[in-house]
C-alpha cells in the first residue's frame, strides 16, 4: 500500500473518530442542557410555590386580622346596644312602678304580696318592715289587717325611713339575723340579668310584659 493510500485511510479514520466524539459531545451537552433546564424549572416551581404559600399565608393573616377586628367592633356594638336597650327597659320598668304606686289599691296589694313572700322566706320570729314615709302614712291605716293576712301569727312592726326610694319595702328580722329587701331598687338590681334579657328580646319585638317584672 502506497503512502498516499495510508494517509487517506488515516484521515478517514480520524474524521470518523472526530465525528463520533462530536456526536458524544453534542449528546452530553444536550443531556446537560436538559438537566439544567429541568433543575431550573424545578427551582422556579419551588420558588413560585413558596411565593404562593407566602401569599396565601399573608392573605390568611390579613383575613384573620380583619375578622378579629370585625368581631371586636361587633362585640363593642352589641355591648352598646345591650346597654342602651337595658337602660330603656329600666326606664320603662321605673315608669310602670311609678304608675303602680299612684294606684293606691293596687300598690297596697303588691306590698302585701311582697310582705307575705318575705314572711315565708325569713325564719320564725318578729319582723320589722321599713318603708318610705309616704307609704308609712298609708300603711298605718290598714297595717293590722294587712299583716294579719300577709304574716299571720307574727309580730310585724312598721317603721318609716327617709332614704331615697321609689317604693317597696324592706323586711328584717327584729334581731337582725336576716332580711329581705323588696324595695324597687333592690328588686331592680336582682332582676338586672332578666332586664338585660328583656332588653335584647325587644330587639326582636318579643319582650314580655313589663308588668310581670313589677308584680312578680
Amino acid at each position: 500500500m502506497d503512502t498516499d493510500t495510508q494517509v487517506t485511510q488515516l484521515e478517514s479514520a480520524l474524521l470518523r473518530q472526530a465525528e463520533t466524539l462530536a456526536r458524544e459531545q453534542r449528546q452530553n451537552a444536550e443531556a446537560v442542557r436538559t438537566r439544567i433546564l429541568a433543575e431550573s424549572a424545578e427551582k422556579l416551581k419551588l420558588a413560585e410555590d413558596r411565593e404562593v404559600l407566602a401569599a396565601k399565608a399573608e392573605a390568611e393573616r390579613m383575613v384573620r386580622r380583619q375578622t378579629q377586628a370585625a368581631e371586636t367592633r361587633l362585640a363593642s356594638d352589641l355591648d352598646r346596644l345591650r346597654w342602651a336597650l337595658t337602660e330603656a327597659t329600666l326606664a320603662s320598668v321605673k315608669q310602670a312602678f311609678k304608675a303602680l304606686v299612684n294606684d293606691q289599691a293596687a300598690y297596697l296589694g303588691v306590698l302585701e304580696q311582697w310582705l307575705a313572700a318575705a314572711a315565708q322566706a325569713l325564719p320564725a320570729g318578729d319582723l320589722v318592715v321599713e318603708v318610705r314615709r309616704d307609704d308609712g302614712k298609708i300603711l298605718a291605716t290598714v297595717w293590722s289587717e294587712l299583716t294579719a293576712r300577709a304574716a299571720p301569727g307574727r309580730s310585724v312592726m312598721l317603721k318609716s325611713h327617709s332614704h331615697p326610694s321609689e317604693g317597696g319595702l324592706r323586711v328584717l328580722m327584729a334581731d337582725n339575723r336576716a332580711q329581705l329587701d323588696q324595695t324597687f331598687e333592690a328588686r331592680q338590681s336582682r332582676l338586672a340579668d332578666e332586664l338585660a334579657r328583656v332588653a335584647m328580646e325587644r330587639l326582636f319585638a318579643s319582650a314580655p310584659d313589663l308588668g310581670t317584672l313589677v308584680h312578680g
